[in-house]
């Protein structure tokens, strides 16, 4: 009898676990009916990137892609952004919108200037900015960068990186 009473109870319980996880808000990957194509102003937690999955704590370093049907997706890092796009048929045609880090605006993703050593969510580095600044890129060379696996998480290429900024700011020996 003692037996059934724990299984019973340990079953309960298990249940109740279930239940009281099931009732909890889980962040959305994809908005629908955007047909505007607007940025999407968002809470910390309410959506998850579509490239690496992480829930977007912040707007700062985060990006919106959104098709032409108004379907949007959301990323916590512009490198995820830049990965995840290159593999998209649509990414001619999508609009792109970037959080800057300047004028913590939303702007055309297109028309942003991207730092190299930024520390980003995902650690890749590039980080948005209205206002273009020296050893900026545009956006196809990050979204090329990204393709090809230069960034700060690959320890070659951001070794390298840092050597060619430093060799400009302090001249070659």
């Amino acid at each position: 009898m003692k037996k059934a009473l724990i299984v019973i109870g340990f079953i309960l319980f298990v249940v109740v676990l279930f239940l009281t996880l099931a009732d909890k808000p889980h962040p959305k990957i994809v908005l629908l009916g955007n047909t505007a194509q607007k940025p999407v102003d968002f809470f910390p937690k309410a959506y998850q990137c579509s490239e690496c999955k992480m829930p977007i704590e912040s707007k700062k370093f985060s990006g919106e892609v959104i098709a032409a049907d108004g379907k949007t997706w959301f990323f916590d890092d512009v490198g995820c952004l830049g990965r995840w796009l290159a593999g998209q048929d649509f990414r001619e045609s999508a609009t792109v919108w970037v959080c800057t880090i300047d004028t913590k605006r939303w702007v055309d993703g297109r028309k942003a200037h991207y730092g190299v050593f930024e520390n980003t969510p995902m650690g890749y580095g590039f980080g948005a900015y209205e206002h273009e600044g020296e050893g900026m890129i545009d956006f196809e060379t990050m979204v090329e960068r990204m393709v090809r696996g230069e960034n700060l998480t690959n320890r070659d290429y951001a070794k390298k990186l840092a050597e060619s900024v430093q060799k400009r700011s302090f001249g070659s020996d």
